[in-house]
């Protein structure tokens, strides 16, 4: 019987880690092409992704090195970027999945954004050259986002579009 109990027991507590895996809510405000707030949570940075700042920054500099890719148009696709969320998202109810690094030095959430048809938002940023992948660190999609990064770029899509 007491094995059983356990056995339970155990379930319950995989059940529970896992629903706090995957969370959901509305997009209250759109911050910035990589940044949202949601419902509930509170500020989620989306993972593996950059979108450029809308005002010069220090990763400008890692835009220009890497790929030559001027402030100027830099700016360009920052407005686009969150233009692009607070047509799409702002006011969606989403679905977050995490990775194994829940908060960043910010405190902000990181995760997957899903929208309400199944997509997942930090994709569809990079499928449009509105975002790099972040290189940094490592999460679950880094090879696969690397792929869609490299077909933005051939399509010249988007900040790959000189």
């Amino acid at each position: 019987m007491s094995r059983i109990a356990l056995l339970l027991f155990l379930i319950l507590c995989l059940a529970t880690v896992a629903g706090a895996e995957k969370l959901s809510g509305k997009v209250l405000w759109v911050y910035d092409g990589d940044t949202l707030k949601v419902e509930n949570i509170g500020k989620v940075r989306l993972i593996g992704i950059d979108t450029p700042e809308t005002k010069a920054s220090s990763r400008d500099y890692f835009y220009q090195r890497d790929f030559d890719i001027k402030p100027k148009k830099l700016r360009q696709i920052a407005k686009q970027a969150k233009q692009y969320n607070i047509r799409y998202v702002k006011g969606a109810k989403v679905r977050l999945k995490l990775d194994r690094t829940k908060k960043d030095k910010y405190n902000r959430t990181l995760a997957y954004v899903y929208l309400p048809d199944g997509k997942m938002l930090n994709q569809l940023l990079l499928e449009k050259g509105l975002a790099t992948v972040f290189r940094r660190y490592d999460f679950k999609y880094k090879k696969k986002f690397l792929k869609i990064e490299k077909k933005a770029r051939k399509k010249a899509l988007g900040i790959w579009d000189n």
